[in-house]
């Protein structure tokens, strides 16, 4: 089994559950707070287009008002005096100086001939106007605003016009006023102070969606035919919404349309650009929240040693638990301050214990002899290294049981058994429990008597030899055995030279008539 330390314990388990847990919830935090932040973000933004173009159209409403206003007091005071040509081109040159709202100005008669122009350097004066714009004033004869178209001197503009009658109503023509698309205009002025260096943009379109404003020169005169906005501000819908132009870039567009002309003007902001403080606020969001999350971190570290430790302690005691006692003093000494652990350490100590009586009850059973009960060869010798270690002197008394082949062969081996227990019975009767008792073998048998002299063993054994020999034993009648005797360290200081004396001794008895005790010198 590897090593307790070499494997994964409870503690590194809950520190691995809390790391994981914290960054999952780190992560689901941040994940969460992105996705709310960046949809608000997007709503703000689209809301904030949406919002901004609708006030455009209405300060760009109000502006064409405006000029059309005044090329109808305009279209008034030239009506009284009958396109008389210097005051035609006073109220041309006023036009186009006193406000700036227009690029140009024209007087027009009702054959389509310029009567003034300011500035003059148009050099249009007494020229017959064939444009789109011109036409379609001396056709409709009332105020309009023209869809983009190119004029007699090459630019792509939009023409305002306001019919001229005179005092009995009739028809002279028509004052205008023009706004250029591809140079600066005071539609550019009122729209171009709105562009923002954060990617943001506007553009107007026409009723047709042709693009009659934007920030880039070149896109004007063109058509977004395509783009989602558009479609929904020529249908006359303001709103916002999300969607792709036409170079492939997400875009949060907000739309509204000027009513007086059909026009829509569509604000756009590019999607990565609204969502970059995103990256930059979960950005620093991360390093704020480390050093809580560390902190979390070494409280839990402490609380997960603190609750694995008294479990690590119970495993290692379990694991290298060789000496059940040792063991069970180091169990006994662990602190098991929460409930599971006091009810693992106390199931730990009962199976320690248990483990350790059995123990118990092998070790004596090992050194017990299982028909007598006491000590066999092992037991004697384990009882000798003790005596030894003590240092005790002691007397050893060996007993034979006489004629034991005879009761066996006369009266069966059950009998001869019963025999070696009624032995056993008497050697305990008439010990001390101080003293060893052994089966050494067969019918022979061992006594130890620590702390006896000589002559104390003789009398012990000669009293046991009496109470053996005066006790009935049936079916035989009574049973006689043969006793020497031998002291350590008197007689010998070998253990084992002494253990051969009494020996000695008791066959010197066997030999002299059995039913007898005799001392190792006395046979000597």
């Amino acid at each position: 089994m590897p090593p307790i330390s070499n494997r994964l314990n409870l503690g590194k388990l809950i520190l691995a559950l809390a790391l994981l847990s914290t960054l999952i919830a780190l992560a689901n935090t941040l994940l969460a707070s992105y996705r709310v932040q960046r949809d608000q973000l997007v709503s703000n933004t689209l809301e904030a287009n949406r919002v901004y173009t609708s006030k455009l159209a209405e300060t760009t409403q109000t502006f064409l008002l405006s000029a059309q206003q005044q090329l109808a007091y305009a279209a008034t005071r030239l009506g009284e005096t009958g396109l008389e040509p210097g005051q035609a081109q006073r109220e041309a040159s006023r036009l186009q100086l006193q406000s700036s709202s227009f690029n140009s100005s024209l007087v027009v008669n009702v054959d389509g001939l310029v009567i003034a122009t300011s500035p003059q350097t148009l050099q249009l004066q007494g020229e017959v106007l064939k444009s789109v714009g011109s036409q379609m004033a001396l056709a409709r004869r009332q105020p309009l605003i023209t869809d983009p178209y190119q004029s007699a001197t090459g630019k792509l503009l939009i023409s305002l016009s306001h019919p001229i009658f005179d005092r009995k109503g009739d028809y002279l023509g028509y004052v205008s006023g023009t706004l250029y698309l591809r140079q600066r205009s005071a539609l550019h002025t009122l729209l171009g102070k709105h562009y923002y260096r954060d990617g943001s943009y506007l553009y107007v379109v026409d009723h047709n969606g042709r693009i009659i404003y934007h920030n880039n020169p070149k896109e004007v005169g063109t058509y977004a035919l395509d783009n989602p906005a558009v479609k929904a501000v020529m249908a006359g819908r303001s709103g916002s919404q999300q969607l792709v132009n036409n170079h492939g870039v997400a875009q949060l567009s907000g739309y509204a349309p000027v009513p007086a002309t059909g026009w829509g003007i569509i604000a756009q902001r590019p999607t990565e650009a609204t969502l970059q403080p995103l990256s930059r606020l979960m950005t620093s969001v991360i390093w704020n929240a480390i050093p809580l999350a560390v902190l979390s971190l070494l409280i839990t570290w402490w609380f997960a040693r603190r609750i694995s430790m008294p479990l690590w302690q119970l495993a290692r005691n379990v694991q290298e638990g060789e000496d059940t006692g040792n063991a069970i003093n180091h169990v006994t000494g662990i602190r098991a301050w929460y409930f599971e652990v006091a009810q693992l350490k106390q199931a730990v100590l009962y199976s320690f214990n248990a483990l350790q009586d059995r123990i118990g009850t092998l070790n004596r059973a090992s050194r017990t002899d299982p028909m007598t009960g006491l000590l066999n060869r092992r037991g004697l010798q384990h009882a000798l290294e003790i005596l030894q270690a003590q240092g005790l002197p002691f007397a050893i008394v060996a007993l034979d049981i006489d004629r034991f082949k005879s009761i066996n062969d006369g009266h069966g081996h059950d009998v001869g058994d019963a025999a070696i227990v009624h032995i056993a019975e008497q050697m305990r009767r008439h010990s001390r429990e101080t003293d060893v008792l052994c089966r050494a073998g067969g019918e022979e048998f061992l006594v130890l008597l620590p702390g006896v002299t000589v002559a104390a063993a003789e009398q012990t054994a000669e009293r046991l030899r009496q109470a053996i020999a005066s006790e009935p034993f049936a079916p035989i009648g009574t049973i006689t055995v043969s006793l020497g005797v031998a002291h350590f360290p008197t007689f010998h200081a070998d253990v084992e030279q002494a253990l051969r004396l009494a020996d000695k001794a008791l066959y010197l008895a066997k030999e002299q008539g059995r039913n007898r005790v005799v001392v190792y010198p006395h046979a000597d």
